[in-house]
C-alpha cells in the first residue's frame, strides 16, 4: 500500500490558509488540475459525510470523495475516495495545518494511503504527490489574493 506525504510552508497565516482549504468544494478555486466540483444532494461543504464530485480539467477523469472529518480547532480535514475513474482503492487522505508562530506562516501536511495496480503505482504516487503540492501552492496564492483584495 503506497503512502504519499507532502509538506509545505505557506507564506500566509494559518487562518488565511484554512479559510481556503477547509471548503471541501473549493478544489477548482485553488487547484490547477480540477474543475466542475459540486457537493451531492445539496449538502453543506462542511457537513461530515458530504460527497464532492469533481473532474480533472482535461475532463477525462472524475473522482467522488466523502468527507470523514473536518476540525476548525485542529485545522484538519480527512476524506476518502468512494469512486474514481483512476485506479485508486481504499484511498484515505488527511490534510493538517499548523502555525509557524515566528514568521506568521503556515506549515501544511497532506498524506494519503491507497491501493493501486503495481504497474501504475509509480505514476499514481507521482500524481497524488503533485496534487498535494499544487494544492498548497494554489491555496497560498488564493489566500494572498484575498488578503490583497481586503486591503
Amino acid at each position: 500500500m503506497p503512502r504519499v506525504y507532502v509538506s509545505a510552508v505557506m507564506d500566509v497565516t494559518i487562518d488565511e490558509a484554512w479559510n481556503v482549504l477547509r471548503d471541501f468544494n473549493a478544489l477548482p478555486v485553488y487547484h490547477r488540475f480540477f474543475k466542475d466540483s459540486h457537493i451531492e444532494n445539496d449538502w453543506p461543504a462542511d457537513r461530515i459525510g458530504c460527497v464532492r464530485n469533481f473532474r480533472t480539467k482535461e475532463g477525462d477523469d472524475y473522482i467522488r470523495e466523502q468527507l470523514l472529518s473536518l476540525s476548525d480547532r485542529e485545522h484538519l480535514c480527512c476524506y476518502t475516495i468512494i469512486e474514481a475513474s483512476i485506479p485508486l482503492w481504499n484511498y484515505v487522505s488527511e490534510m493538517r495545518l499548523r502555525p509557524v508562530t515566528e514568521s506568521r506562516q503556515t506549515f501544511g501536511e497532506w498524506w494519503a494511503e491507497f491501493d493501486t495496480p503495481p504497474e501504475q503505482e509509480e505514476d499514481l504516487v507521482g500524481r497524488v504527490t503533485d496534487t498535494f503540492r499544487f494544492a498548497f501552492e494554489g491555496a497560498a496564492e488564493v489566500a494572498k489574493a484575498r488578503r490583497r483584495g481586503a486591503s
